[in-house]
């Protein structure tokens, strides 16, 4: 069990909560919570007109509420604002957003009380996933629609998936033994502002693609090999010279991966080539590029994580609540955006090296790495599949961050689109874990050709694994259901060697 300190978070804890470790706010997070409630309490009592407490939201901001309709203002909140559509988040995404909202509540600065975070602790619990429409927020104001679906199955509304069988929310929670939950004043804006569907989305995505990069290092490793390429370009002191740090891991990795290889040691004292192609020689400069990045977005995404979201935040040692715009997603949005990018140069690369593996001209092997060519086409049409992968991560890594629509009669007239960056992202890691699939066929088919000498003992159990769902291709066969079989094992993390930003 986890103990939550949104205090005190990093990525380690993140990815154990994002592989489904169970977890609980601590002691100290708890009492921030009951006293920030207990402000939320004397501020009502008092009378001060306070935006979201008692009032009406967004255009409707101005509009003061009596007391006596504060619990059915907080409900509408929720029900007006549970409009999404498309697909429903994974399971997996649903559990994460409820964990960030867990830590960010845990900070003490929202108001609710702790029977809100007994509900929520219960989904956790119970393996009681709302469904959520993956479309409808904007990443401004908060990721409103998923949130209010989130929130709405605690009310009774929509449907839950309890364990894998989905029901209307009213059921599920019967059968959970959970009553309907009423929500008291701020608590409703407290819930649905805030930043944790974009958050959880885009975390998926970064623990996803850490997996897909340390696979398309070893593939990239093993392709070096079937290329009976130079080790020479990740020497050190090339990196070292210009400093880049994603740039230097990715040369030792490498540099690491290949030592020891017989067929490196049969050709590097008087090999007659020059240079190699660059998506084999600049692997460290790329690759470390896109290290650099995702690392750069691990850490936005690490404090995102545990921050403070939501609109307005109470101070309870002054009893006052302040309005302003934390709810406003941007940073996430930069960061998902990072993440595809440098996961689409990933896939990129993977494939321009796929494509000199298959060419004769280019790598010295049986044409499309299959013997008696004509009969047989080889790797030809999986090459193409990664080609269509590789075009498609590029019009889906188009920023969604530099865009922005409106919304609210114009009060919320700048937003941020980090839920749209976020799912780009993570479909983006899934085509990328396809495109590294395909070159490790290609780069272990090239290895095989190059037997009785082996590869390194570091490469030889990758190559192994892509043995055992693809084996060595003597003529053509039906290859889609081994391609899905090597993408799933690379975005679990199995086809690579252990990686982590």
């Amino acid at each position: 069990m986890i103990s939550l300190n949104p205090e005190s978070l990093d990525l380690a804890t993140l990815r154990n909560l994002w592989a489904g470790e169970p977890c609980s706010l601590g002691d100290a997070s708890m009492d921030r919570i009951r006293a920030a409630a207990a402000s939320v309490e004397r501020i009502v009592a008092g009378g001060e007109t306070v935006y979201g407490v008692n009032t009406g939201f967004g255009l409707l901001a101005n509009t003061r509420i009596p007391p006596e309709r504060l619990a059915e203002l907080q409900r509408n909140l929720i029900l007006s604002h549970s409009c999404g559509l498309g697909e429903t988040l994974p399971r997996h995404v649903v559990r994460l957003m409820i964990v960030l909202k867990l830590l960010g509540l845990g900070r003490g600065y929202s108001g609710v009380r702790p029977l809100v975070i007994d509900a929520l602790q219960a989904l956790l619990d119970k393996d009681a996933m709302p469904l959520i429409p993956a479309q409808g927020s904007v990443g401004a104001s908060g990721d409103l629609a998923p949130l209010a679906h989130l929130i709405a199955a605690l009310l009774g509304e929509g449907r839950i998936d309890v364990a894998g069988e989905v029901l209307p929310a009213r059921d599920a929670l019967k059968q959970l033994g959970m009553a309907p939950l009423e929500l008291g004043p701020k608590e409703g804006l407290a819930l649905i502002n805030g930043t944790q569907a974009s958050t959880a989305i885009a975390l998926d995505a970064l623990f996803m693609a850490e997996r897909v990069f340390g696979a398309a290092l070893g593939a990239g490793a093993l392709s070096v090999d079937a290329l009976k390429g130079s080790c020479r370009p990740f020497d050190p002191r090339i990196s070292e010279v210009r400093g880049q740090p994603g740039q230097i891991r990715v040369a030792s990795e490498i540099r690491g991966l290949l030592d020891g290889s017989e067929i490196l040691d049969s050709h590097h004292i008087n090999c007659a080539k020059v240079q190699d192609p660059y998506s084999f020689r600049c692997q460290p400069q790329v690759m470390g590029a896109a290290l650099d990045l995702l690392t750069n977005a691990a850490r936005t995404l690490t404090i995102e994580a545990g921050a403070v979201t939501d609109n307005p935040i109470v101070f309870e040692d002054e009893d006052s609540a302040i309005s302003g715009g934390n709810f406003h997603a941007q940073p996430v949005a930069f960061a998902a955006d990072t993440i595809a990018m440098a996961m689409c140069e990933v896939g990129s690369m993977s494939e321009r090296r796929t494509a000199v593996l298959i060419d004769p001209k280019m790598s010295g092997l049986p044409a499309f790495l299959v013997d008696d060519g004509g009969v047989n086409s080889g790797l030809m049409i999986p090459q193409v599949t990664q080609a269509a992968l590789v075009a498609e991560n590029r019009s889906l890594a188009f920023p969604a961050s530099v865009d922005s629509v409106p919304t609210s009669a114009g009060q919320e007239d700048h937003v941020s689109m980090a839920p749209i960056a976020a799912r780009k992202a993570a479909s983006i890691v899934r085509n990328v874990a396809g495109i590294v699939g395909v070159e490790l066929i290609a780069a272990a088919q090239g290895v095989d050709y190059h037997a009785p000498m082996k590869t390194s003992a570091s490469l030889q159990p990758l190559h192994a694994r892509v043995r055992a769902i693809s084996p060595h291709l003597d003529s053509d066969r039906y290859w889609a259901d081994e391609m899905a079989a090597l993408q799933a094992a690379v975005l679990k993390g199995e086809m690579g060697p252990p990686f982590s930003l």
